[in-house]
């Protein structure tokens, strides 16, 4: 069964960033139709469909130049989204503070007291606490 897949696959596009895009999107919109818009339930099916077919889809170069547009257009959100983890991460050991002219995120190590903070890039100093 498994082996059936594999071939009945081979040459098709698959699943990318967009794909999960839309699906989620198909989930969401399936969930709010849960709440009594109608409207919301057909817009999920035709994402899903749109979905599936992208993922059935033997146009390699299409779904490719689709995918590209969807990682170009959402690029500064995803970088981001990475920064706020990175430094949701590191909020146990280090304070993160901006300098005030420049705006420049320095990262500073938790317990140190009062100390004077040189910004790296502008080169303006500033008194904070870590």
């Amino acid at each position: 069964m498994r082996e059936k897949l594999y071939r009945f696959m081979q040459g098709r596009y698959g699943a990318d960033q967009f794909n999960r895009f839309l699906m989620t999107a198909a989930l969401v919109c399936f969930f709010v139709s849960l709440l009594g818009i109608r409207g919301f339930y057909l817009i999920g099916a035709a994402l899903l469909i749109y979905a599936y077919f992208r993922m059935f889809s033997k146009n390699l170069y299409k779904r490719r130049a689709e995918n590209t547009a969807y990682m170009q257009r959402t690029y500064k959100l995803r970088q981001k989204w990475a920064s706020w983890q990175r430094d949701m991460k590191q909020r146990k050991t280090h304070h993160i503070y901006k300098c005030p002219s420049c705006r420049q995120k320095i990262r500073i190590p938790r317990g140190k007291g009062k100390i004077e903070i040189r910004c790296p890039k502008c080169g303006q100093t500033f008194i904070r606490k870590s």
